[in-house]
């Protein structure tokens, strides 16, 4: 099986455009780690069928804040959504819950990626991909206005984190902190390689789990979306081993 690295079309005729935000997400981490002094990690994960507007009006406030918290209180705000989240989630600082709210604009392909690390799909669009066997595929209606007639339906898609880069493409580096997890990180790796045995056999879609931002598609994905001639995204072929 290969895997792709997803990517926006940058043709001129997309010229979709999302000016919307989620409406939760974990702050920022002030003060460092008890455990390494490190500070809190970003991450691009993003879980837009998560809905936490049932929690008390003042932890929603609190998670609708960016700026950081001391550790403590972040702590206390992960271990607050975790139960409503989907098991295994990574929840680091960044991490952000809720349908994209705001307002569009512009054509948007069947396919619609407004950066590197989201991605969106015309309803019409998910409902081929799932018609033609591809897993995985999870989407929440955006909270948008848009600005003209007879707007698409756009879904965002709720991406789980699998797959791991290969020890090959990556530095030397000391182990994970016990107290918060994490290490001292690293820039992505150029070329990026995927290790094989980590990659998943039952969904076509994923961020992949060492780098958040990186959202990488089965041969099984892309072949249903040159088959069914789907629009709006390009795709690159990753080395795994």
């Amino acid at each position: 099986m290969k895997f792709y690295e997803m990517e926006q079309d940058e043709g001129p005729r997309y010229t979709g455009n999302l000016n919307a935000a989620h409406r939760w997400g974990l702050p920022g981490v002030e003060s460092t780690c008890p455990g390494c002094n490190l500070g809190g990690r970003m991450s691009a994960a993003q879980y837009p069928c998560v809905d936490l507007s049932h929690l008390p009006e003042e932890e929603q406030k609190k998670l609708s804040d960016p700026w950081p918290v001391p550790y403590e209180e972040f702590a206390r705000l992960r271990e607050l959504v975790r139960p409503l989240v989907p098991s295994g989630a990574q929840l680091e600082s960044g991490t952000k819950f809720g349908p994209l709210t705001g307002t569009a604009s512009g054509y948007f392909g069947q396919l619609f990626m407004q950066n590197p690390w989201s991605l969106c799909a015309r309803r019409e669009a998910l409902e081929k991909l799932r018609a033609a066997g591809v897993r995985g595929l999870q989407g929440c209606p955006l909270n948008v206005r848009f600005r003209q007639k007879n707007p698409p339906q756009l879904l965002d898609m709720q991406l789980e984190l699998r797959g791991r880069f290969h020890p090959a493409c990556l530095p030397a580096r000391e182990p994970p902190c016990p107290t918060c997890g994490q290490d001292k990180g690293y820039s992505l790796p150029t070329p990026p390689i995927l290790a094989a045995d980590s990659l998943p056999e039952d969904m076509d879609v994923f961020r992949l789990a060492d780098w958040s931002a990186l959202i990488i598609a089965s041969e099984r994905l892309v072949d249903a979306v040159r088959r069914l001639e789907l629009d709006g995204v390009v795709f690159r072929e990753l080395e795994t081993r």
